[in-house]
């Protein structure tokens, strides 16, 4: 058993909440923080404490932030009452949300300034590998700072990867991920939509081809979601990942590396979104290829087994 550290942890979402309680089954002191309070009594039930306010979360050795985008981050880190106003000198922000590359750096001078550490740490996984405490960690940061969070990313992930004593790296690591996730679901959408149109089986399709060439994870998770068309209730939402894809070229942008797919890509997510598709687990996008195939179109719903694009 490894000493426990005192954890904060704020956002307790689809992946958040997984995390949080993976870290007090560790033994990990956990203060959990979330602006529905009714997932905070979730997490008590565990064995953590109750934070009412962001300030309650940081007052220990590490507070985690799990939230949706920069806007999110920034509203919890910055305030009168947020993380470095109120995270001892010495102690570390940990921030696991996708974010900017122009955040990152932000939030690593801010931290600076305030005596204080900042490590980015953003995982790959779904919330089924977060709860399974399987995520991969992407970490980076002071070394000596990544290497004191050595329990924390063991009580979460099966593996955690440094990328840099940068934290921004870490950031864009993630983004050029969930860029390739991204690809790998259109093209798939694409390829599907070519052979199931021939009368090919689809869910067949898959598995060939996750037995033979594509024998990855991302194919296999994402490939049968998409034949099985389960895309409610989203596991990453299509925003989500709209949003991902546009972080990926601002930073394509600031070092001058054109990223033609990722404009091709975040062009089908509008596509999707416009037809309706915002609530669905960005796998959705795949299934725009069918659509416009001339695949079920019409007054259907996107959930689980059926309806087109567009529900009117």
């Amino acid at each position: 058993m490894v000493d426990a550290v005192k954890v904060g942890f704020v956002g307790l979402g689809n992946m958040g909440a997984g995390m949080a309680a993976n870290l007090v089954e560790a033994g990990h002191d956990v203060a959990a923080y979330n602006r529905s309070q009714h997932k905070v009594a979730v997490l008590v039930q565990k064995g953590a404490r109750a934070a009412r306010t962001v300030a309650e979360a940081s007052g220990g050795d590490v507070v985690i932030t799990m939230l949706a985008d920069d806007a999110a981050v920034e509203a919890v880190t910055f305030g009168v009452d947020g993380i470095i106003a109120s995270l001892p000198s010495g102690a570390t922000h940990v921030s696991s949300s996708t974010i900017s590359v122009a955040l990152a750096e932000r939030l690593t001078d801010a931290h600076a300034a305030a005596g204080q550490r900042f490590v980015a740490a953003p995982v790959f996984g779904r919330p089924e590998a977060a709860a399974a405490a399987k995520l991969f960690v992407v970490a980076a940061g002071e070394p000596a700072a990544v290497q004191a969070l050595s329990p924390v990313f063991d009580a979460i992930g099966q593996r955690t990867f440094v990328v840099g004593d940068d934290p921004k790296a870490a950031s864009l690591v993630k983004l050029s991920g969930n860029f390739l996730i991204a690809s790998v679901i259109e093209s798939l959408g694409e390829a599907m939509a070519l052979v199931e149109k021939a009368g090919v089986d689809k869910q067949e399709y898959v598995e060939l081809l996750t037995s033979t060439l594509f024998n990855a994870p991302v194919y296999k998770t994402y490939g049968g979601l998409m034949a099985r068309e389960e895309f409610e209730p989203a596991g990453f939402a299509a925003t989500l990942g709209l949003k991902d894809v546009r972080l990926a070229l601002a930073a394509g942008e600031s070092l001058q590396v054109p990223l033609p797919v990722a404009s091709l890509i975040r062009d089908r997510f509008l596509t999707l979104l416009a037809n309706g598709g915002a609530h669905l687990d960005w796998s959705a996008l795949g299934k725009v290829a069918t659509w416009e195939a001339g695949g079920q179109k019409g007054g259907g719903s996107w959930g689980s087994g059926g309806g087109g694009v567009g529900g009117k």
